[in-house]
C-alpha cells in the first residue's frame, strides 16, 4: 500500500505534481461536479491536458466504493480532489465524518498505489458564515486524518513540493 496526500492552495500545482506520481494502469477519480458552464470547461480542459491514457471515473458522492472496485495490486488510482467530494458530502447533508472514517479505512488496506489531492484551507481567515465554517472544520480533520493514513506527505506552493511526511514520492515507472 502507498498513499501520498497533497495538499495545498488553489492553482498550486497540486494536481500536476500527483499526475507526475503516475504509472500504467492510470486511474482519475474525478470527484468534481459541473453546475454552470464554466465549470464543464474547466472539466473538459482537465481531461484534455490529462490526455487518453488515464481511465477517468466521475465520482462525486461514493469514493470508497470507486476506490474498492478499482483497488488491485498494479494500478495507479488518483482521487482529485478532496476537497470537492468533502463540498459535495456537506452539500448533500451527508455525514462527512462517517465518509472520512470509510475511507481512511479503505486507505489503510488498500493494495494500489492511490494518491490523493487536497486543498489546504485553514491558512487563510476565518470564514464569515456557518456554512464556510463548516466545511473549513470538515476539510481540515479529514485532511489530518488521511495524512495520518498516507505514507508521504506533500505540501505544494507555487508548483514547488514542501514533503511534509516521508521521502519525496517520485512516478514508479
Amino acid at each position: 500500500m502507498s498513499v501520498v496526500l497533497v495538499l495545498g492552495g488553489a492553482r498550486s500545482g497540486k494536481s500536476r505534481f500527483a499526475e507526475g506520481l503516475a504509472d500504467n494502469p492510470k486511474h482519475y477519480i474525478a470527484t468534481a461536479q459541473a453546475f454552470d458552464d464554466e465549470m464543464r470547461a474547466r472539466i473538459a480542459l482537465h481531461k484534455m491536458q490529462r490526455g487518453e491514457q488515464w481511465l477517468t471515473h466521475e465520482e462525486p458522492f461514493e469514493l470508497v466504493a470507486t476506490l474498492q472496485k478499482l483497488d488491485v495490486q498494479g494500478n495507479f488510482i488518483l482521487v482529485d480532489c478532496l476537497t470537492l467530494w468533502l463540498s459535495n458530502l456537506l452539500l448533500a447533508e451527508r455525514d462527512c465524518e462517517a465518509e472520512v472514517t470509510k475511507l481512511v479505512a479503505q486507505l489503510r488496506q488498500a493494495s494500489s498505489r492511490i494518491v490523493i489531492v487536497s486543498n489546504e484551507v485553514g491558512l487563510g481567515i476565518v470564514p464569515d458564515n456557518r456554512l464556510a465554517r463548516a466545511f473549513r472544520d470538515v476539510q481540515g480533520i479529514a485532511n489530518q486524518r488521511v495524512a495520518e493514513a498516507a505514507l508521504n506527505v506533500v505540501f505544494m506552493a507555487a508548483s514547488l513540493p514542501l514533503i511534509l511526511k516521508g521521502p519525496l514520492p517520485i512516478a514508479q515507472l
